[in-house]
């Protein structure tokens, strides 16, 4: 149940269906969900600390604002992981690897042309989980998704402008990769994973009550 839990907030977090700021109750959550407070606060203890709860005692629980921090700190972790991991597919993916994430790109494409926000953002974590697994790099998309929980919000604010773009992205990821051309694909996952930093400034522009009052860096 305390799956069930966290992965039902985890999801209307990133959604913003609880937008930062809403105040979270573990009795209000746990008559929600017709459970005990156990697998509520277990739950509320693991979204805390991906940095999606805001945890204080003997006061309220919050969903925490976007940290701009957060954002860019995630975006260095996935650069540096993710540049390497491509390196990495460009040597070892097989056909069958291929064809697999080709089925990815082309439900990616479908979600594009439907304008489906929440349907590509998980194709598009699919993506990118599918190339590290393949290459045998399983490990660093735990240390990714461990470290993306703000950056994540501000990726699917991103897509309702920038969702062709990160298609486009892939596709020259995966282009790459099937050439075996190491230092292009590379280059290409660095050019996507580094959009966040302009597309960040457009939407805390518009969406400002969801970020915190740090200064971007």
């Amino acid at each position: 149940m305390a799956d069930t839990v966290f992965d039902t907030l985890h999801n209307q977090i990133l959604l913003l269906q609880l937008p930062p700021g809403t105040k979270m109750s573990e009795v209000e959550v746990a008559k929600a969900f017709g459970v005990s407070r156990q697998p509520v606060r277990d739950a509320f203890y693991r979204l805390s600390k991906l940095g999606f709860l805001s945890i204080r005692p003997q006061r309220a629980t919050l969903v925490s604002q976007i940290s701009s921090t957060g954002v860019l700190q995630a975006r260095f972790v996935r650069n540096a992981l993710e540049a390497e991991t491509v390196r990495t597919a460009s040597r070892v993916l097989t056909t069958e690897d291929f064809d697999a994430l080709d089925e990815v790109i082309e439900q990616q494409r479908k979600a594009v042309k439907d304008k489906d926000s929440v349907s590509f953002h998980g194709l598009d974590d699919q993506f990118h989980k599918e190339i590290c697994e393949r290459a045998g790099l399983g490990f660093t998309w735990d240390i990714i998704r461990e470290n993306k929980a703000h950056m994540d919000r501000v990726r699917f604010l991103s897509l309702s402008f920038a969702s062709q773009d990160a298609f486009n992205d892939h596709v020259e990821v995966m282009a790459a990769m099937r050439a075996r051309d190491e230092e292009r694909a590379m280059h290409h996952m660095r050019i996507h994973l580094s959009r966040i930093k302009e597309q960040i400034v457009r939407i805390r522009a518009d969406h400002g009550r969801y970020f915190d009052n740090e200064t971007d860096t």
